[in-house]
């Protein structure tokens, strides 16, 4: 079993490289900082291959898939990206189109790319790691829903055209809240809720996604709370989902 990872150096990707190492599966991990991906490689005890890059860059996501489209990946796991906390008016444009590169195109062109050679063995996994703001919109933090609204409706549409042609590939998405990650550092804002243990998160989801679960939402009051936005005005949504980051 081989599971390829994007962001596997911290957080998320980091505790599920961890844990699917204990499964037994072999690992090729990515990510920028070759340090931080080797100490991970030293401690797991499977077979584990680093590829240093910056996914940003579309050229590099190319080129990763030619080093190992020979491979027989069973489970992709798009699991990089970033958010920037600010009034849209006020952030960095070139902050925000970077971040759509890693959040939006990088997702999208791995999941094009590795997609057609598990659809031609008709077996496979892809996690696609959204977030709960995949089904929200959120001011003060807008250009990351947005994002991460691409990646969960992205995912469902895979997962019906794929059940269309009874392909036995699986997609799902994971849609948590608040995790404790790097997120806070790199937004450059504070989370004034709980947030989640990103070990527990990261063996949920992976425990989920091998049961073929199409959308995964860790937290009992993220679930209550998505459950019962479906039934408020997108307005009425919005002014609650400000107030909330401006907590932040």
């Amino acid at each position: 079993m081989l599971a390829l990872i994007t962001g596997a150096s911290s957080g998320l990707g980091r505790e599920m490289a961890i844990y699917l190492s204990e499964l037994g599966y072999d690992l090729i991990l990515v990510a920028r900082r070759k340090e931080r991906l080797q100490e991970l490689q030293k401690r797991l005890s499977t077979h584990v291959t680093i590829f240093t890059y910056d996914l940003q860059k579309s050229e590099n996501i190319y080129e990763l898939h030619k080093k190992v489209q020979d491979k027989e990946i069973d489970l992709l796991i798009n699991n990089a990206g970033f958010g920037l906390f600010g009034m849209f008016f006020e952030t960095s444009l070139d902050r925000e189109l970077e971040m759509i590169d890693l959040n939006i195109k990088a997702y999208h062109i791995m999941t094009k790319l590795f997609l057609p050679s598990m659809m031609k063995r008709n077996q496979g996994r892809i996690l696609n790691v959204a977030s709960a703001a995949g089904f929200l919109a959120g001011p003060r933090l807008n250009t990351y829903y947005a994002t991460k609204n691409y990646v969960t409706k992205l995912s469902i549409a895979l997962y019906e055209e794929l059940r269309r042609v009874k392909s036995q590939v699986k997609v799902s998405v994971l849609c948590p809240g608040p995790v404790a990650t790097e997120f806070n550092k790199v937004a450059q804002g504070t989370f004034q809720v709980e947030e989640e243990n990103a070990r527990k998160v990261a063996r949920y989801a992976i425990d989920k996604t091998l049961k073929n679960k199409l959308i995964i939402v860790p937290d009992i009051f993220t679930k209550i709370g998505l459950f019962c936005n479906r039934f408020l005005p997108w307005k009425l949504s919005a002014r609650i989902v400000y107030h909330i980051q401006k907590r932040k």
